[in-house]
């Protein structure tokens, strides 16, 4: 990186494959950067910070004393990062950004950590200085946690960062191994946005998060990566509420596991049984799907060609991901569209994504 008084980057959108709450859980994930981004551009600025949007507006801030905003607090993803950047010794002055891009915002494709990518790489474009990639990564999740409010894991970030044109990223949360495996040509993924939009520090998902953490002290385990499923049938005094939770992420990282040996195995059928697997669990055992996920879901899984459908990321709301063969892909799409707003009343956005490299 050199010194120069403009900038740009940006950061890919992720779809999660596999590996539905895991990562904080100290599991294994499976995902893809996809051909959708947040791009942030901009120039040094003196001492004040001026950012735009235009989804969103303006906001400006003063860069010796940030804090996280109560109003306009979309802009704390970009503050956050900002800060963080100076604990670690970047030294970042005055600046301004200007925030744009093709990819949906609130429909679990992780906006949130593409804008908190792109701004960390523009910041470092700006105010040059050395990080790791995930050193980089991980800054960016401190920043979700700290000024955003939603305790998030690192695997949004991950993937957006380490992506691989037609590859899929696996990550180990508790290892923070990081590896590409080639996903088949042949097979397509379509993202499909339900049309209700999460919030996430709203608190589903930080209850889920305590919710799991109990599920791992009653079993007495030090996270729910060290249970294995058969145990779960094994105790009978665990809470109603914590078994479910529990076997869907212990199941998850199961369905991880055999994800990439098949994946490796180019066996696009079994891997999306699985995807079909997830859905399931996540519907009946962590009841973080939606009536309008579950229909997306459904009708695709009755599509000629389509081989496995879930949702994809957090879940309340959002997209889902369905895997199908790569030349039905365009009509599975145009099917879903039209079912779901048959149904519905509401038109989807529902498009094809390439898998894509991560930021830059």
């Amino acid at each position: 990186m050199t010194a120069d008084d403009t900038a740009s980057a940006r950061a890919p959108g992720r779809v999660e494959l596999l590996g539905n709450h895991t990562d904080y859980n100290e599991g294994v994930v499976l995902g893809a950067a996809i051909d959708r981004v947040i791009c942030v551009s901009g120039t040094r600025d003196d001492g004040s910070i001026r950012i735009t949007s235009d989804t969103f507006g303006e906001v400006t801030a003063d860069a010796t004393e940030l804090r996280p905003l109560q109003t306009n607090r979309w802009a704390n993803y970009i503050l956050g990062v900002a800060s963080e950047l100076q604990q670690l010794g970047v030294p970042i002055q005055g600046f301004s950004a200007d925030v744009h891009g093709d990819l949906p915002i609130g429909s679990g494709l992780s906006s949130s950590a593409a804008l908190e990518l792109a701004s960390a790489l523009f910041l470092l474009k700006l105010f040059p200085f050395e990080l790791s990639r995930l050193e980089i990564a991980k800054a960016c999740q401190r920043a979700e946690n700290r000024y955003v409010g939603v305790q998030s894991g690192l695997l949004d970030q991950v993937i957006s960062l380490f992506g691989r044109a037609q590859h899929a990223v696996f990550f180990d949360c508790r290892t923070e191994e990081i590896r590409t495996v080639p996903f088949p040509s042949s097979l397509a993924l379509i993202i499909a946005d339900s049309g209700k939009s999460r919030e996430l520090a709203s608190g589903e998902y930080n209850a889920r998060r305590i919710e799991t953490q109990k599920a791992a002290q009653a079993f007495g385990v030090r996270s729910l990566r060290d249970l294995k499923s058969a145990q779960i049938n094994e105790r009978r005094d665990i809470p109603d509420l914590l078994r479910p939770r529990a076997r869907h992420v212990v199941e998850e990282n199961e369905r991880v596991w055999r994800a990439v040996k098949l994946l490796e195995a180019g066996d696009g059928y079994g891997f999306g049984e699985l995807m079909n697997a997830s859905h399931e669990s996540s519907r009946r055992n962590f009841e973080n799907s939606t009536p309008e996920l579950d229909l997306l879901v459904s009708i695709a899984q009755r599509l000629t060609g389509v081989l496995g459908a879930r949702l994809t990321g957090a879940g309340f709301g959002g997209a889902t991901v369905t895997l199908c063969k790569k030349d039905a892909a365009g009509a599975v799409a145009q099917q879903l569209a039209m079912d779901y707003t048959a149904r519905t009343g509401t038109e989807p956005q529902v498009f094809v994504c390439e898998i894509a490299d991560g930021a830059l």
